[in-house]
C-alpha cells in the first residue's frame, strides 16, 4: 500500500495517460477502420486494393515495429518535432484500425444484399447507401467484437510507456528502478487496467442494450 500512497501522483498521471492515449488512438482507429471497411466493400477496384493492402500490412506487422517506425522514421519524413503522444496515437490508431476494419466489414456482410439493391434502385449513391442504410443495421452486430478490440487496445497502450509516453507501464518501470517490490507495483497497475477495461466493457454492453431495445 505504501508504494501507492507515496507515489500517488505518479500513478494518477500514469492512469490518466493510459486513458488519454486509449481514447485518442481508439477514436482514430474507429474513424480509419470504418473508412477502410468502406474501401474494402467499395465497387471501385483501386479502393478495394488499398483497403486490402492496409489490413494485410498492419495486421501482420508487430505493434512494436510500428512504434519504432512512428518514433524514428515518421519524425524524419513527415512530422518533425511531433510529441510522443502524437506518435504513439498514430502507431496505436493505425494498428488497431485494421482490426476495426475487419469487424466492421463482417458486420456489413450480415446486412442482406437486398437492402443495398433497394437503396440503389432509389438512386442512392454507394456512399449514401453505406452511411444511411448498411452501417446503421450493421452497428449492433459490430459492437461485441469492437469491445474486445478496444480492450486489447488498452493493454497494447503499455508499449507507449517504453517510448517516453507517461502511462501506467512507465510508472511501473520508474518504481521498479527505485527498488520497490515488483509484485506490489504490478498489482496496482493491473487493477488500474482492470478499471479501464471494465469501463469499456460496461459501455459497450450499455450500447448493445440500447440498440437492442431500439431494434
Amino acid at each position: 500500500m505504501n508504494v501507492l500512497l507515496d507515489y500517488l501522483p505518479e500513478f494518477r498521471d500514469g492512469f490518466l495517460g493510459t486513458l488519454v492515449i486509449t481514447a485518442s488512438s481508439g477514436l482514430l482507429a474507429l474513424v480509419l477502420g470504418v473508412l477502410i471497411a468502406g474501401f474494402r466493400v467499395s465497387p471501385i477496384p483501386p479502393l478495394r486494393a488499398f483497403g486490402t493492402a492496409w489490413v494485410t500490412v498492419l495486421r501482420n506487422t508487430p505493434l512494436t515495429l510500428l512504434f519504432l517506425v512512428a518514433f524514428f522514421v515518421v519524425p524524419l519524413v513527415l512530422f518533425t518535432g511531433a510529441s510522443p503522444y502524437v506518435l504513439a496515437t498514430l502507431a496505436l490508431g493505425f494498428y488497431t484500425s485494421s482490426f476495426v476494419c475487419e469487424a466492421v466489414r463482417s458486420g456489413i456482410n450480415t446486412v442482406p444484399l437486398g437492402q443495398a439493391e433497394a437503396a440503389r434502385s432509389l438512386g442512392m449513391t454507394f456512399g449514401q447507401t453505406l452511411r444511411l442504410i448498411v452501417l446503421p443495421q450493421a452497428t449492433r452486430t459490430v459492437l461485441p467484437p469492437l469491445s474486445s478490440i478496444f480492450i486489447a487496445l488498452t493493454k497494447n497502450s503499455a508499449i507507449a510507456g517504453a517510448f517516453s509516453f507517461p502511462e501506467l507501464f512507465s510508472v511501473s518501470k520508474l518504481l521498479n528502478d527505485k527498488g520497490y517490490a515488483i509484485a506490489w507495483i504490478f498489482l496496482w497497475v493491473a487493477l488500474s487496467y482492470l478499471v479501464i477495461t471494465f469501463a469499456i466493457s460496461g459501455l459497450f454492453r450499455l450500447l448493445e442494450r440500447r440498440l437492442g431495445v431500439a431494434r
